[in-house]
């Protein structure tokens, strides 16, 4: 079976629940009797390395990293766009868990954005500041690789 290859080494790409990195290389290794050929991925967050089957890339979900201008929007969204307070913990936390899983990054940004919001009204329960936590180092990854940036100048793009 041919498999398509859309990323090549030094590609920007987003794994999602796993945040932005690199392409560093593609090496062929055996894994359990087997061998394959694999996308060596150094991530931002916690500077970790991943290998993915290219066999296994398309059904991942990793896509390439958005445009500045994609990225310009999504943070007008971040600041401006409207949070529904509607729903009950338990809606808000299966929406925004399969939010997360897209990898879609105004999707990504809501659930942030709403998180930080609520948070600042009470205090959220361990679940919710867990997914905060993750979910903005997340957005964070991508906000530095797209702009070049620190994850410190990421953060002030966010939380001005």
């Amino acid at each position: 079976m041919e498999v398509y290859i859309m990323f090549e080494v030094g590609d920007s790409i987003f794994y999602p629940l796993q945040g932005a990195g690199v392409i560093e290389s593609i090496e062929e290794k055996e894994v359990q009797g087997e061998i394959q050929q694999y996308f060596i991925i150094r991530l931002l967050i916690k500077k970790m390395e991943v290998m993915i089957p290219i066999s296994k890339m398309n059904n991942s979900r990793i896509r390439m990293v958005v445009d500045p201008h994609t990225l310009d929007t999504v943070l007008y969204n971040f600041h401006n766009g409207e949070s529904d307070r509607s729903l009950s913990y338990k809606q808000r936390f299966k929406l925004n868990t399969e939010k997360l899983k897209t990898g879609n990054i105004e999707e990504g940004s809501e659930v942030v954005r709403d998180l930080i919001r609520i948070e600042k009204e009470k205090s959220l329960n361990s679940s919710e500041k867990q997914m905060l936590g993750n979910a903005s180092k997340i957005l964070i990854s991508e906000l530095s690789l797209v702009k070049g940036i620190t994850e410190i100048q990421a953060k002030e793009l966010l939380y001005r």
